[in-house]
């Protein structure tokens, strides 16, 4: 069913609603639609009585959910995004998203595993050509890498932050395979890169 809305905005908030989308502001109605199909459904099931909440952190993570399904591209957003849309502070954003992440885990599946394999095929190979590195800026999918790590070998070392930097986190060899293989993603090899 195809919903038309008129959203009347002064230039001002115009302006600032296209800061956080990061869009132009002509842009602006072609950034906001993926967001108002996720407000809408979320109304939708409110009316049917699907989705009706007592707690205001269950609607939160409802809406959150909603938005990684609709406006997120498939993958799980980062705290800072979370943070600019929902007005709450990077602390707060990681444990909302760390709800969503495992009170919808069955349903964000598929999106949770791309944003991993994601991660994996973005890896760099560090400078001493020892390990690989890969900025993160969600620290909810270091903890999912770092489970994975520990069900398939306890002795495996963990994903972790490398030192004096603010996101970008190292994965030693042996984990990094372990990780390949278990995504089925293709490796890089250390040795081919003098």
């Amino acid at each position: 069913m195809e919903i038309k809305s008129i959203l009347n905005l002064s230039s001002e908030e115009e302006e600032e609603l296209a800061k956080i989308l990061t869009c132009q502001k002509a842009e602006l109605s072609n950034s906001l639609s993926p967001f108002s199909s996720a407000a809408l459904e979320e109304m939708v099931s409110m009316f049917l009585g699907q989705k009706v909440f007592n707690r205001g952190t269950d609607l939160l993570e409802y809406r959150l959910f909603l938005l990684i399904i609709h406006a997120f591209d498939g993958k799980i957003p980062d705290e800072q995004e979370v943070s600019k849309l929902f007005q709450t502070t990077t602390t707060g954003s990681r444990s909302l998203i760390r709800a969503v992440m495992s009170k919808y885990q069955y349903q964000l599946k598929t999106t949770i595993e791309n944003s991993l394999k994601n991660l994996l095929v973005n890896v760099t190979i560090s400078e001493e050509k020892d390990s690989y590195t890969v900025s993160i800026h969600n620290l909810n999918l270091v903890d999912e890498l770092n489970l994975i790590l520990s069900e398939k070998d306890t002795n495996l070392p963990p994903v972790q932050k490398k030192r004096g930097s603010v996101s970008t986190y190292e994965i030693l060899p042996s984990s990094y395979l372990k990780l390949c293989e278990y995504f089925n993603v293709k490796t890089k090899s250390l040795e081919n890169n003098e």
